[in-house]
C-alpha cells in the first residue's frame, strides 16, 4: 500500500501537505495559548479592580471614622458655647475642654461675629492650641489676621452647617498638614453668631494611606477638594503642588480626564502611561463625607501581568519545541515509509494498551448502583461514555461524616493527556476530601497541586460539592464547569461563580457558595459533552433541550437519578442520530431525601467550659441510655464519646480564660439516637483532624487525633457544621447497635 501512495501522491505534494500539518497545528496552538492568556489576563484585572476598590473604600472608612470622632466632639460641646453666650470670658475654657478631651484635636477657636461683645472691639475670638507638649490660649483676631474672610469662618456662614476647611501646611507653627472643622453657633433667636472650629493635625493620613500596597511598587494618593496633593509618595510635593500641576505636559491627556473626574467627585479607572513611558492603571474614587477629598491607587501594568507573561513565554517556548518536534517527527516519517509495518504493529499494541488503560480508567468511578443501599437520604447515580479509548471527564462522590463530597469534571483536551490529568484529579479529590470539608479549600488545594506541575498547559473544568446529609445544607464551588440544574417541584440552574477552571494558575481564590436543598430535589451534573452533542448536521442538543428533557422527567415524576439520567441519554442519542460521538459525555444525578421520623425522646442539658462538669455530663447521658433501654457496655461508648466530644469543644473552641456555654440536646426517634452539642466559641471542626494512625508506635505516631478516632469508633456517624456564629457537632448512633 505505501508503494502505490507514493506512486499517486508526488513528492512535492507529500513535503507540502506535512508543512500544512505543521503550520495548521502551531496556528491551533498558538490560537489556543492566546485565548487562554486572554480569559487568565481578564481574571487577573478583574481581581486587581476588586482588590484596589476594596483598598479604597476600606481607608475612606478609617479616614471617615477619625472625622467623624472630630466633629462628634465639637457638636457635642456646641451646647456649652450657645449655654454661656453671655459669659464670653468662658470660652477659652471650652475651647481648653474640647482639645483636653480629644486627641486628633490641636486647636479650637470660637470665633465672633463683628462687635458682638462691644466691649471686646470688632474681633473677638478665644482661641486654644498645642504645641510642643504645652496648651496655650490666645486671641486669634489681630489687624494682621482678619478672620472674618478666612474660609472656615465665612464658609458654615452662608452654608449654616459644618464645613471642613481646604487642607494647608502649617508653617512656622506646628510644621504639620491641618483641615479645620467649623460649626455655627446660634443665639436663643437662632441668628447665627459665631464660629466653633476644631483644628485637626493630618498627619496621621499619610499612615492610613501607605499602611498596605495591593503591590509592592504600587502606591496611593489623596487629595484635596481643590485637586492639592495631600499624601504621596514624593515628600516634597505633598501641599505644595495639585494634581494638576504634577501632571501638566504630560503626553498621555487621560491624566487630564482623570483630574477633572476626581475634582468633579467621580469614582472610576482609567490606564495611563506616565513620564517613562511605562504603562499605569489607575482606581480613584471620591472619599465618604462633605470633605471633598479623592483617593487614588496606581498599580503598575508590569508588576500585575509579570507572572503571566513570564509563564506565555514558557509556554511560547514549548510550543515552538513541540513544533520543531512535530516537523522533525514528520521529516523522520516521510523517509522511512518502509517502516510502516512496525508502525502498525506498534499502533495495534498501544490499541491494546488504551483498551487496558480504558477499563482502569473506568474502574476508578463509582459504577455500582445504588452505592449506598442502606442510606434512605440520598440516592445516585452515575454515568460516563468517552468519547475514544480514554477521555477526560471524571465524576466521583463519597460520604464522609454525614456529608456527601462530590465532583464532576471536564478535561481539557482528548485521549491520554486527557485521561492522565482526570485520573490525578480524581486521586486529589479523594486525597484532599478526605480530611477537608470545605469545597473552596478543596478546589484551591487541587489547583495549587495541578498548576505547579501543568507544563502542558491544561486544564480542568470542576465543580465541587458538599451536601450536609442532616440539613440539605449545600456548600460548593464552581471552577469554570457549566452549573447544575435543580429539579424539584420546578426546574432551574444552580447559581454559580465561574471562576477559573483548576490548573490555570497558582493563587487563585476560588469562591465557595451555599445553598439549601429540599428535600426530594435532585441535583443533575454534566458535562459539555451532553450540550455540545452534535447531530449530523453540526447542530448541538445545547441547554434548551437539556432544560425541556428535564421538565418533561419532572412532569412525568421520573426524579429518581437512574431515570433521569435514562431519560437524558435517550434524548441526546434520538437527537445525535448517527453521528460520530465528538466529546466525552458525563452525567451525575443526586437526590436528597431528607427523612421526617417522630421524635420519643428529647433531653438537653446547658454545661459551662469547666471540665468539673464532666460528671453532669456522664449523669445526663446515664439518663439518655437508660430511657433508651442500653445495655452496661452500650452506655459506657455513649459515654466515652460524649465526653471526649464536648471535653475537646471546651478546650479548642474557647480561648483559655474565657467563659462560654456548651449546650448537648439527645433526641432519639424509632431508628437512632443523636447527640447535638452547640457552642458559641471560636470556629473549631474536630472532624478536620485525621485519624490517628493506630498502626504505629507511640514514639512514631503525631500527637492529636485519638480523640476524633475514638469517636469515630464508638458512633456510627459525625458531622461538624457552623451554624450562625455556632459550632454544632452532631453524633449519631444506630439503636439496633445495642
Amino acid at each position: 500500500m505505501s508503494k502505490i501512495l507514493k506512486r499517486l501522491i508526488p513528492e512535492s505534494l507529500r513535503h507540502w501537505s506535512s508543512l500544512a500539518i505543521i503550520i495548521t497545528a502551531g496556528v491551533l496552538v498558538e490560537a489556543t495559548t492566546a485565548v487562554q492568556y486572554y480569559y487568565a489576563k481578564e481574571g487577573i484585572r478583574q481581581e486587581v479592580e476588586h482588590r484596589a476598590q476594596s483598598e479604597l473604600k476600606a481607608k475612606s472608612l478609617e479616614i471617615r471614622n477619625v472625622m467623624n470622632v472630630v466633629e462628634v466632639a465639637v457638636e457635642n460641646m456646641a451646647w456649652a458655647v450657645e449655654q454661656r453666650l453671655s459669659q464670653p470670658d468662658s470660652m477659652v475654657a471650652v475651647t481648653q475642654k474640647l482639645l483636653a478631651d480629644n486627641e486628633y484635636i490641636v486647636g479650637s477657636a470660637v470665633a465672633f461675629e463683628p462687635y458682638y461683645y462691644q466691649d471686646k472691639g470688632r474681633q473677638f475670638s478665644p482661641y486654644t492650641y498645642k504645641h510642643d507638649g504645652t496648651t496655650t490660649s490666645k486671641q486669634l483676631g489681630t489687624d494682621q489676621y482678619d478672620y472674618h474672610s478666612m474660609e472656615w469662618y465665612t464658609a458654615p456662614m452662608e452654608s449654616g452647617h459644618g464645613h471642613w476647611s481646604e487642607p494647608y501646611f502649617d508653617e512656622g507653627g506646628g510644621e504639620m498638614i491641618m483641615s479645620t472643622y467649623s460649626l455655627p453657633i446660634h443665639d436663643a433667636a437662632g441668628r447665627c453668631v459665631a464660629i466653633f472650629t476644631a483644628d485637626v493635625s493630618l498627619d496621621w493620613l499619610s499612615e492610613i494611606i501607605n499602611a498596605h500596597h495591593i503591590y509592592p511598587s504600587s502606591y496611593n494618593l489623596l487629595l484635596s477638594r481643590k485637586g492639592q496633593i495631600m499624601v504621596c509618595p514624593e515628600d516634597s510635593l505633598v501641599m505644595r503642588k495639585s494634581i494638576g500641576q504634577v501632571t501638566e505636559g504630560m503626553a498621555d491627556t487621560t491624566f487630564e480626564s482623570i483630574n477633572r473626574q476626581m475634582m468633579a467627585g467621580r469614582s472610576g479607572q482609567a490606564t495611563v502611561t506616565d513620564a517613562k513611558g511605562d504603562k499605569n492603571y489607575v482606581f480613584y474614587a471620591q472619599m465618604d463625607g462633605d470633605t471633598g477629598w479623592s483617593m487614588a491607587v496606581v498599580c503598575a501594568d508590569d508588576e500585575i501581568y509579570h507572572s503571566l507573561r513570564w509563564m506565555a513565554i514558557n509556554v511560547t517556548v514549548l510550543m515552538l519545541v513541540g513544533l520543531i518536534l512535530l516537523a522533525y517527527i514528520i521529516w523522520r516519517a516521510a523517509r522511512n515509509a518502509r517502516r510502516l509495518q512496525a508502525v502498525n504493529a506498534e499502533k495495534e499494541r498501544i490499541g491494546s494498551e488504551l483498551h487496558i488503560a480504558s477499563a482502569i480508567q473506568m474502574g476508578m468511578l463509582p459504577k455500582t448502583f445504588p452505592t449506598y443501599p442502606d442510606r434512605e437520604d440520598v440516592q445516585l447515580y452515575g454515568s460516563l461514555t468517552p468519547a475514544k479509548e480514554v477521555g477526560g471527564d471524571l465524576f466521583d462522590f463519597f460520604i464522609r461524616d454525614e456529608k456527601l463530597f462530590f465532583c464532576i469534571g471536564d478535561v481539557s483536551g482528548k485521549g491520554v493527556p486527557a485521561s492522565l490529568v482526570m485520573a490525578v484529579t480524581r486521586s486529589l479529590f479523594r486525597s484532599v476530601s478526605a480530611h477537608e470539608s470545605m469545597p473552596d479549600r478543596i478546589v484551591s488545594s487541587l489547583n495549587e497541586s495541578m498548576a505547579d506541575m501543568n507544563e502542558t498547559n491544561m486544564f480542568v473544568t470542576l465543580f465541587v460539592g458538599v451536601l450536609d446529609l442532616p440539613t440539605g445544607r449545600l456548600r460548593y464551588c464552581n471552577a469554570g464547569h457549566d452549573a447544575p440544574l435543580l429539579i424539584g417541584d420546578r426546574v432551574g440552574m444552580l447559581p454559580v461563580e465561574s471562576n477559573i477552571p483548576v490548573a490555570v494558575m497558582s493563587g487563585w481564590k476560588f469562591i465557595s457558595q451555599e445553598a439549601h436543598i429540599f428535600t426530594g430535589t435532585t441535583i443533575f451534573l454534566f458535562t459539555d459533552g451532553l450540550t455540545e452533542a452534535e447531530n449530523a448536521s453540526h447542530a448541538q442538543f445545547r441547554m434548551e433541550r437539556v432544560e425541556e428533557t428535564a421538565r418533561q422527567a419532572l412532569a412525568a415524576q421520573e426524579q429518581v437519578p437512574k431515570q433521569i439520567i435514562q431519560r437524558m441519554g435517550d434524548a441526546v442519542h434520538h437527537f445525535v442520530g448517527g453521528a460520530e460521538q465528538s466529546d466525552d459525555l458525563t452525567m451525575l444525578a443526586i437526590q436528597y431525601i431528607k427523612q421526617q421520623r417522630d421524635i420519643k425522646l428529647r433531653k438537653s442539658i446547658v454545661l459551662s467550659n469547666d471540665t468539673n462538669e464532666v460528671p453532669r455530663l456522664a449523669a445526663f447521658v446515664d439518663e439518655v441510655c437508660e430511657a433508651l433501654g442500653f445495655n452496661a457496655t452500650v452506655t459506657m461508648q455513649m459515654n466515652l464519646a460524649i465526653e471526649e466530644a464536648v471535653v475537646n469543644v471546651m478546650e479548642y473552641a474557647y480561648p483559655r480564660g474565657t467563659r462560654g456555654d456548651v449546650s448537648i440536646e439527645a433526641q432519639s426517634n424509632d431508628v437512632r439516637l443523636k447527640f447535638t452539642i452547640t457552642d458559641s466559641g471560636s470556629p473549631f471542626d474536630p472532624t478536620a483532624k485525621a485519624d490517628a494512625d493506630t498502626s504505629l508506635n507511640a514514639e512514631e505516631r503525631p500527637i492529636g487525633g485519638l480523640g476524633i478516632h475514638l469517636v469515630r469508633q464508638l458512633m456510627d456517624s459525625i458531622n461538624y457544621e457552623r451554624v450562625d456564629g455556632h459550632n454544632v457537632l452532631t453524633l449519631r448512633k444506630k439503636l439496633n447497635h445495642q
